[in-house]
Order: structure tokens, then C-alpha cells, then sequence
């Protein structure tokens, strides 16, 4: 049994394509039946998010296992595309288990080290699971990868620094008040920004959510989403004199507020601090404000600081998130080379029984009228004689199970012994190894993408 993937994600393909080739939790269910007909397919999984759709496979045949996942895509996306297609990558084996094992713990993710992903996983294995449409070594996969997932993340610092503006902004916020809960929020904008700092506001207890934008409609729209107040833009410094927290980006091409405008607004705040964050680029408000007694102004370059040196953060627990998935890797790789010692040693103790049986029939014929006693020891001396036969290939075959040998000494004994063993094929395009390196370059290729989400919100998976 093999394992393959055929994916594309958010670094390889491009919106309209990830669209197309999107899986509904509620639709998996009734597909993943129809990927397990296909030629060679014995299991399959679907992972599906925004940002990526994989099809996991167990295949009794690499290339054409690989083949099939494709047809069926082709097929469900109405999309002629060759098997090498840019669009998609395709690791098998070895490089399989490991592509999912840094899903997992989000080390593939656009946000590196998100957690969200891990529980897509889980619900992609658990969606297998109850379609049937998953296997013994998919089920042991998946579990496994889930542990690696929870692993790195309890055992290192991955997800504990924002990587995302609008995160940042809440992170220091945090650092201001030390606890948002019970403090109101004044978000100033209806854009994309604003509407992701507003989730995370929320997320974090704030008492209250006004917002106000130069379009009412709009500000009404993003109020209405967490339950706040819009309020016109003309009252805006009204609402100033209650905030504990202001976060401002609108396309203003000048300053929304100045200096005089916030003395006014603090003459009336006696001894209450008030935290301004502008994520505006131009800036939404005057940089003098922060010279004001009990007023905190930090703009969009003092979050990509935040920013880039939490991402330098998370690349140093990356570097240990790999140790534990190598670690999980080698575990998994001994379990899947015990896949292919075990039938054979059964295969060998039941050629062993029937020769032992046949013989001893015939023995017992040709000694004519014996007891039962006496035919009970030549029954043990038959049965003592093959096991001390088999007692040395079988103590080999289990001393190389968890190794990459395992598989090697496998075929022999087969060859040597002349066995029949279901289900087994000769080791073609398989990559299992027990003393595979202990990989951390690709490191640098996911940590030098997520430098880029420093201007997202958090996209996931």
C-alpha cells in the first residue's frame, strides 16, 4: 500500500482554479465513495479550506493511483489539464507523510503556525471516516498527523505572536489595558481591515463595537455584523470623548484627526488613556497626538515592527516544529515498514503448520497402529522442529520490521520460502527509508512566504 497526494493551495493556483476545485464538507461525504472506484484507490481523504484542496490516497500503485485522483478532478472541475500541471503538486510516500505532518502543524499555512487548520484536518479525517472511505493506513496517517499538529503546537510558541496587522493591533492593545473585556471600541472605516480588526475585538471581549464611516450604509452594514452601533461620521469626535480604543483606516488622502481637534476631545477624558491604532496608509491621524498626556498613537509601521519580529519568532518555533514532525515521521515510517514483515511472518507459520500437518499425516499412515500418546509425541516433535526451523527468519523478520530493511528481508523470505501473501506487491516506486535526513531547509521556503501575509488579516489553512 502506498500513499499519495494531489493538491494545489493558495502558492500554487491562483483564486479562480482553488474555486473551482473546492469540496463542501457537506458534498465530501458522497464523493470520496466515488475516488475510492477508481483504479488502485483503496482510501482516500479530502482535505478542503480557502487556501488549499488536497486528496489524500492509499494506492496499490503509485503512477496509477496518481492517475486516477487526476481523472477524477478532471472530471469534477471539467478542467483538461495534464498530470504535471503547474497547478498541482503530487508527493507520495515518504514526502506525503511529511506535506501533511507540516499541514498539520501549520508550517504550509499562508499565516505560518495558524491553528485553524488543525481542526480542518480532524474534520476532513472525520468526514473519511464516516463516509467509509478511509483505511488502515490513511487512519493511522491522519491520526498520527493530528498528533503532530497538537504537538507542535503545545510544545512550542508557534501560534503565541500576531502575525496579521489587524492582530497586532489587538495584541497591543492588550499590552495597553491589559484586558479588553469591558472596554469600548471605536473603529473609524467599513473596509476589509476594519472589518477583521472588528472580529478580533470582539473575539477578545470588548464591551462594545461603534463604527463610523463617511458612507452610513457601510458603517451600519459592519456594526450590524457584531452586534455595535453605527454612528455618522459627523459625530465622529462625540463618540471620541467614550472610546477606549480607536482603530482607524478609511482612504482619506488627509489627516481625520489633528492635534486641536484631540486637546478638545481629552479636556473632557480626565484621567482615562485612550489607545489610537492607524492601519491608514495615507495616515488617518496626526502623529503630534501622541505627545498628548494619556494618548498611545501607533501607525501601520510600528505594526509591521510587531509584525516581522514575531514572524522572526515563529520561524525560530518553526525550527523546533520540525524536530517533533522528523520525530512523528520516523514513527510512522517504522509502523509502514511493519506493514510489510507482519503477513509475511503469518504467511511463513501457516506454511509451517500445513507442511507440518501433511507430513505427520503421512508419518502417522505409514506407522500404522499407534496410541494416542504415542501420536501425540511425534505431533510435539513435528511441531518443535518446524518452529526451530522458522524460530531464525522469523527473529530476523521481526528485528528488521521498523527499519528500511524491513520490506528487503520481506522478499526474501517470500522468494526463499516460496510464500503466498495477499495484498503484497514487489516495493516499486516506494520512498519508506528509516535513515531519511532530518530536513529542516525547507524551512526557509514557508517561513519566507508567510513574510507576506504582514498586510492580511489571518487567511487560514
Amino acid at each position: 500500500m502506498f500513499i499519495v497526494v494531489v493538491g494545489l493551495n493558495h502558492k500554487t493556483a491562483p483564486v479562480e482554479v482553488r474555486e473551482r476545485l473546492a469540496f463542501s464538507s457537506r458534498a465530501i461525504p458522497e464523493i470520496l465513495p466515488q475516488i475510492n472506484k477508481y483504479e488502485k484507490v483503496a482510501g482516500s481523504v479530502i482535505l478542503s479550506t480557502c487556501n488549499r484542496m488536497e486528496i489524500y490516497a492509499a494506492v496499490t500503485d503509485v503512477e496509477a493511483g496518481l492517475k486516477s485522483i487526476h481523472d477524477f478532478l478532471r472530471k469534477y472541475a471539467n478542467i483538461d489539464f495534464d498530470d504535471k500541471h503547474q497547478y498541482f503538486y503530487s508527493p507520495t510516500n515518504e514526502n506525503a507523510v511529511r506535506h501533511l505532518f507540516k499541514v498539520a502543524a501549520g508550517l504550509d499555512s499562508m499565516v505560518l503556525g495558524e491553528s485553524q487548520i488543525l481542526g480542518q484536518v480532524r474534520e476532513a479525517y472525520q468526514l473519511a471516516c464516516d463516509s467509509g472511505a478511509s483505511n488502515n493506513v490513511l487512519n493511522t496517517l491522519f491520526q498520527q498527523a493530528i498528533t503532530v499538529g497538537k504537538r507542535v503546537r503545545t510544545e512550542t510558541d508557534i501560534d503565541k505572536n500576531a502575525v496579521s496587522i489587524s492582530y497586532a493591533a489587538i495584541e497591543k492593545a492588550k499590552q495597553v489595558f491589559g484586558t479588553l473585556s469591558g472596554y469600548s471600541c471605536l473603529i473609524i472605516g467599513a473596509g476589509e481591515m476594519s472589518e477583521l480588526t472588528a472580529k478580533h475585538l470582539v473575539a477578545n471581549g470588548v464591551s462594545s463595537v461603534v463604527v463610523s464611516n463617511r458612507s452610513f450604509e457601510r458603517a451600519q452594514l459592519l456594526a450590524e455584523q457584531f452586534k455595535g452601533k453605527a454612528v455618522k461620521f459627523d459625530y465622529l469626535l462625540d463618540h471620541l470623548e467614550e472610546a477606549d480604543i480607536v482603530i482607524s483606516c478609511t482612504a482619506s488622502p488627509k489627516y481625520i484627526l489633528n492635534l486641536e481637534q484631540l486637546q478638545q476631545v481629552m479636556t473632557k477624558r480626565i484621567n482615562r488613556k485612550i489607545f489610537f491604532i492607524d492601519i491608514a496608509v495615507p495616515r488617518d491621524i496626526d502623529p503630534a497626538i501622541n505627545d498628548l498626556p494619556g494618548v498611545t498613537l501607533l501607525d501601520i509601521d510600528d505594526l509591521h515592527h510587531v509584525v516581522d519580529r514575531n514572524l522572526a519568532e515563529r520561524k525560530k518555533e518553526a525550527i523546533k516544529g520540525v524536530k517533533i514532525l522528523e520525530e512523528e515521521l520516523e514513527a510512522f515510517l517504522k509502523w509502514v515498514n511493519s506493514l510489510f514483515v507482519i503477513p509475511t511472518i503469518a504467511a511463513l507459520k501457516e506454511k509451517g503448520k500445513e507442511i507440518k500437518e501433511r507430513e505427520l499425516a503421512k508419518a502417522i499412515n505409514k506407522l500404522g497402529n499407534i496410541t494416542s500418546k504415542e501420536e501425540k509425541v511425534i505431533s510435539i516433535l513435528a511441531s518443535a522442529i518446524v518452529n526451530s526451523l522458522l524460530h531464525d527468519p522469523i527473529l530476523n523478520l521481526k528485528t528488521h520490521a521498523n527499519t528500511s530493511q524491513g520490506h528487503l528481508y520481506s522478499e526474501i523470505a517470500q522468494n526463499l520460502f516460496n510464500l503466498e501473501v495477499q495484498g503484497q506487491q514487489k516495493k516499486k516506486n516506494i520512498e519508506v527509508m528509516d535513515n531519511h535526513p532530518k530536513n529542516t531547509d525547507f524551512i526557509e521556503s514557508f517561513t519566507n512566504e508567510a513574510m507576506v501575509i504582514a498586510k492580511r488579516g489571518g487567511a487560514n489553512g
